[in-house]
């Protein structure tokens, strides 16, 4: 995966000023989930793709704290990288400001192994080795909150309910407006189960492209909410004993011109493809646990009953299982597709996406085998009957997951050393740090983590 470095003309540069735009913003995200962000002059707009702006290796350390940093192998005040933009991905986002998204170089331009985007870009282009292709569609799950982080009043609040959207019609409003202006694809866009939670659901796209465009559908919520004096939590768990968001990601295979979740003769019509590819997953949502759900908030929402993906199993329509299959029918335009459920706003997209989509690749190749579906809510079945199906209870301890990902070969195949040593790092000074605090401090602490 690399920057485009072909620079843009300088019409081109004078027609974004012309259009208003002085100032372009790129972003980076840290293997704890932060947003990081440099700008610049539009006039320095091709400086910022090439050769790029420096930036410390240790932005791969920055933990959720917003001060402490992970030092460790790669993770260094030694050194200097630089974050490139992506020309190609440049988007006008109104008020003066453009953004477009960044990767990791080094200083002679060389991709840096620990940058989120680029390890998602070297899975897309293994999965176009193997002639296959990908559609990724994110789903959004945020709290509205006051400027201070506190909870706002939900007097009318129903679950799913009509008092929700028109108590805040204004800012969903202008948050649809603002998107569709960017080039953002809103599916829709509701109040959700939690008092003033909503979800949105993204346009599916390929991989790289999806998470960009996750990255800028949060840029544009952030922005809309303080138009009006309010602010979002991406928190996995916002308040102790509240309901969780979580940041479900759907995908679809495509082989050559087929699909490998329908048009076979396998369980619920898949291919072998499509089965071992699903196999693969689940075999792996021990292992890769810490990359989707992995920060020191997310076990409490990691439960039987949160629509959480608690165990490791798979299901059509299932909402309590880890992965959801969904059919090709007539209510399902964009065809049969999975849900991976576990994955929560902590987590880097960039990184959960690669590891979605290559532990789906692995079981390909590995002609990995498909568990039984289960058919019923999986935590209403006795331990015996969960033991027989394979049906593993997917961790709620972030030392366990730390240990799980830290000694996964698999998992440092697919990603690669450097990718999994970042990620263990952060999770691993979270949990040093912090594993004493109880879910009231861990949630007052960290509701406004992974804001922007």
């Amino acid at each position: 995966m690399t920057a485009m470095t072909t620079p843009l003309a300088g019409a081109a540069i004078g027609q974004l000023e012309a259009d208003g735009v002085d100032t372009v913003v790129g972003t980076v995200v840290s293997p704890s989930g932060l947003t990081h962000a440099k700008t610049v002059p539009t006039r320095r707009l091709n400086a910022f793709a090439d050769p790029g702006l420096g930036f410390s290796p240790v932005a791969h350390g920055f933990a959720i704290d917003r001060s402490g940093i992970a030092f460790a192998v790669g993770i260094s005040v030694v050194g200097d990288q630089r974050i490139r933009i992506d020309l190609d991905a440049l988007r006008i986002i109104g008020n003066g400001l453009a953004w477009a998204p960044a990767s990791f170089f080094d200083q002679d331009g060389n991709p840096i192994a620990a940058c989120s985007r680029g390890t998602l870009g070297r899975i897309e282009s293994r999965l176009a080795e193997a002639g296959l292709r990908a559609l990724v569609g994110h789903e959004i799950e945020f709290l509205l909150v006051d400027a201070e982080g506190n909870r706002l009043p939900g007097n009318l609040w129903a679950q799913y309910g009509l008092a929700g959207a028109l108590e805040y019609e204004g800012f969903m409003r202008d948050v649809t407006a603002a998107a569709a202006t960017a080039g953002v694809g809103i599916e829709q866009f509701h109040p959700e189960y939690g008092i003033n939670q909503f979800e949105i659901s993204l346009t599916p796209k390929s991989p790289v492209a999806a998470a960009d465009q996750l990255i800028l559908a949060r840029i544009i919520i952030g922005r809309v909410a303080r138009k009006y004096g309010l602010r979002v939590s991406l928190s996995p768990v916002p308040f102790a004993g509240s309901v969780g968001s979580g940041a479900h990601q759907h995908f679809s295979l495509i082989s050559g011109e087929a699909p490998v979740f329908s048009g076979g003769t396998g369980a619920q019509g898949m291919t072998p493809e499509g089965e071992s590819a699903i196999g693969g997953i689940i075999s792996g949502l021990p292992q890769a646990q810490l990359i989707f759900c992995g920060s020191i908030v997310s076990g409490l929402r990691m439960q039987p009953g949160n629509w959480a993906g608690a165990f490791a199993c798979w299901g059509t329509e299932n909402r309590e299982a880890a992965v959801r299959f969904v059919r090709a029918t007539h209510g399902n335009p964009y065809g049969a597709h999975v849900e991976v459920k576990v994955v929560d706003p902590s987590a880097n997209p960039y990184f959960a996406t690669a590891a979605i989509l290559g532990l789906a690749l692995d079981g390909i190749d590995s002609n990995a085998a498909l568990p039984p579906e289960t058919l019923v809510d999986p935590g209403a079945l006795s331990d015996d009957d969960r033991k027989a199906a394979g049906t593993v209870a997917l961790s709620s301890d972030q030392a366990d997951e730390i240990a799980a990902l830290d000694d996964s070969e698999r998992l440092r195949t697919i990603l690669g050393d450097p990718a999994v040593d970042v990620i263990v790092a952060v999770r691993r000074y979270e949990h040093e740090t912090y594993s004493n605090l109880d879910a009231d401090a861990l949630t007052e602490k960290f509701r406004m983590a992974w804001s922007v």
